[in-house]
């Protein structure tokens, strides 16, 4: 690829990828929301707040450590509100903040793709694997 056509590509990323600032940042936001559990809650708080064990229950493979973890994250990065009722015992609610709704889309997008490419992806791995066997 010529110098020129490099550089075409590289003005239609978002942001300057190339500078170390805007790299560091772009980075940060994806650690927090680019880890699966993170994704899920998003998603499933999509349908309206829920109680903690609404939400385990809803993500049957994530423990109770691990879903305190990511939504005191998610709370920390402003993307998930936690309200707590004065009821005996306490009511705790999550739901998503306005920010943490402006995620659904492009989540909802990168999904789609995934179920889109899944076995093109597959069949891509199988060809790899079956070549690396052959590498030196």
């Amino acid at each position: 690829m010529t110098t020129r056509r490099a550089q075409e590509r590289t003005a239609m990323l978002p942001g300057n990828l190339h500078v170390p600032e805007d790299c560091r940042m772009v980075s940060e936001v994806l650690e927090r929301i680019g880890d699966k559990w993170s994704v899920l809650v998003v998603v499933t708080l999509g349908d309206g707040p829920k109680r903690f064990n609404e939400l385990r229950r809803a993500i049957a493979s994530i423990s109770q450590r691990m879903l305190t973890l990511t939504l005191r994250g998610l709370e920390r990065d402003g993307l998930v509100t936690r309200t707590v009722f004065p009821t005996i015992p306490p009511r705790v609610d999550y739901a998503l903040t306005d920010l943490g709704r402006s995620l659904l889309s492009p989540v909802g997008a990168l999904g789609t793709w995934a179920r889109q490419n899944h076995a093109r992806i597959v069949k891509a791995r199988v060809q790899f694997d079956a070549k690396g066997s052959n590498r030196g």
